[in-house]
């Protein structure tokens, strides 16, 4: 069994142009994005180990919010994973698998959860 390294950032709530119903368009809706990514690692984790051997966490969160592009409307979340997915693995030859959950938080009604969970692999 190999080892394995799964970096995080959950529950991170970005507004987005999406949506395609008439009252979703044209005004950006809050989503909450959680990001698993897994990372090819280091034989091992000593104390003095530098940042360069893993990934910085905020380039998951940078994803999910500074490299979507202002102004562009995803009508699918799915296409907002999609564009998240891309950006990480551009980042980073190590990310070997990106998981993103995407979460509608405008169109609950009683607290659930509406949205999707998309996985890629680097192919």
């Amino acid at each position: 069994m190999s080892d394995s390294l799964t970096l995080e950032v959950e529950d991170f709530v970005v507004d987005v142009l999406t949506g395609i119903y008439s009252e979703e368009t044209g005004k950006p809706q809050p989503l909450r994005i959680s990001i698993a990514v897994d990372l090819t690692m280091p034989e091992r984790f000593d104390p003095d180990t530098p940042l360069s051997a893993s990934k910085n966490y905020m380039d998951l969160k940078f994803a999910a919010s500074g490299a979507l592009p202002e102004g562009v409307h995803f009508k699918l979340i799915e296409a907002v994973a999609e564009h998240i997915c891309e950006t990480l693995f551009l980042q980073d030859d190590r990310v070997n698998q990106v998981k993103v959950k995407i979460v509608k938080l405008a169109i609950a009604e009683a607290d659930e959860k509406i949205g999707m969970t998309l996985v890629r692999n680097r192919r």
